[in-house]
Formats: structure tokens, sequence, C-alpha cells
């Protein structure tokens, strides 16, 4: 059984990490490249940084940034953000990012997934899935969960998974920031897909990170406040859930 995964995901907006609630509200928490470097020390086993910068210049910066992480971080790191072609991938790649994650783009494009796929293989492409429920629905959204498209969560995240995405990382924007948990039964049935689930959007506590690892069946856990707020050890973490019998790399 391969070992649960911890991520720290930073949120890049012009060049600094930021973080709110429910993706607004945001404010400055540190550089980029000196958190991931801290958290690798700590035991990250991966790490996320997405570019919430739209601009163009945002996305040149970012790649820069990119490489500097690179340079600097020896753990796995997935980059995303303004990703619309397999150009934008490529480009992120070759500064030396192990993945990418594509999100609005491959929402109006399907066949980006693909296309990306195609040529840079399924293990370098994670499709993001920013979701809220309404009517008693999840619907999936775009742009930072601002704008509600006509998809259902399930549906999309299956579809994802056959046009070639290696993993999906779903966000919960009803949950995202707010620390009351993960939403466990969506991961539990998001499980049931032939692909790596990495669970984003309510960690508060470590009883949160522990139910939906099991519980909810995620492969890996992803978390943003409890890390940069220094709220949650890494380290503190990983012990409590090895101590619970998940299995987890110390």
């Amino acid at each position: 059984m391969l070992a649960k995964r911890i991520i720290p995901c930073l949120d890049i907006r012009n060049g600094s990490t930021v973080k709110g609630i429910n993706f607004g509200n945001l404010h400055n928490v540190g550089d980029p490249v000196a958190l991931g470097a801290k958290y690798a020390a700590e035991g990250a086993d991966e790490l996320v940084y997405l570019d919430i910068s739209a601009s163009s210049e945002g996305r040149q910066t970012f790649t820069e940034l990119v490489s500097r992480i690179a340079a600097r971080i020896d753990i796995p790191f997935t980059v995303g953000g303004g990703i619309a072609s397999v150009d934008d991938a490529g480009r992120l790649l070759e500064a030396g990012a192990d993945k990418i994650t594509v999100n609005s783009a491959a929402v109006a494009n399907p066949s980006l997934i693909d296309a990306i796929a195609a040529k840079y293989g399924a293990q370098f492409i994670v499709a993001a899935i920013d979701a809220r429920m309404i009517d008693g629905r999840w619907v999936v959204t775009t742009h930072g969960g601002s704008r509600p498209t006509d998809r259902e969560l399930f549906s999309w995240a299956t579809e994802v998974a056959n046009r070639g995405a290696g993993e999906i990382l779903f966000t919960s924007m009803d949950h995202d920031g707010t620390k009351n948990g993960y939403p466990c039964d969506v991961f539990a049935r998001l499980a049931g897909l032939p692909v790596p689930i990495i669970a984003s959007g309510g960690a508060g506590t470590i009883r949160h990170i522990a139910d939906v690892l099991t519980i909810g069946h995620a492969d890996a856990a992803l978390a943003a406040s409890i890390f940069h707020y220094g709220e949650i050890p890494i380290p503190t973490l990983k012990q409590e859930l090895n101590k619970q019998g998940i299995n987890i790399r110390l």
C-alpha cells in the first residue's frame, strides 16, 4: 500500500505566498521559495504552487519563480495557474516543475488534458477541480471558484481521468480556508476512480487530515493555513498520523 502524502499548498500572487478564505481576503504569508524549503526540510512529501495572478506578466514572473524553486527544493512540486496550452505546460516543466495542474482552461477545452498527457505523460498532469454545493448538487466552478459551470463534479472527475490526468486535486470551495474539515463523503466517492485523489479545502486539525485519509480514502491531504501559520507542524502531524496506523513517510 502506497504511503499517504502530506502536501502544503502555496498560492502565489505577484511573487508572494498569499492565503485567504474561500479564495478571498488574501494577504501575504511569506516568501514562496523560503517557505517551500522550510516545508521540505520538515518532511513534506510534495508541494503545490498555484499562480493566482491572472496577467501574462504574472505568468512570466511565475516561470522565473519556478526556476528558483527547482534550484532550492529537493522534493517533487506541482505548479498551476493560467496553463491553457501544451506550450504553457512545457514552459513550466522545462523550468523545473515535476508536474503541472490544469483547471479552468481544461473545463473550457477538455482536450487540453489529452494533449498534455499525450506529449508529456499522464504522470505529469494533475487535474484540479474546484466545486461547490449548489441546490444539492456539486457544481464545478472556474476562475477561483467564482464562476459556476454546467458540469457536475463526479462526471467531470471521471472524464478527466479518462482523458489522461494522472491525479485529481479536488477542492471544496465551501470548505476552503474554513478549517472545519474536509467533506469526507465526497472524497470517498472520488476514491473509486482509477487515479490518486488529493484532498483540498478545510483542514484545521490533525483529526480532519486523518479522517480524509481514512474515511475519505484520499491518497494525499493538501493544506495551507495550518502550515503557513504554524498551527500544526508537519513533523507533529506525521507522527500523530503514524500513531493512528496511517501509512505515512516519517
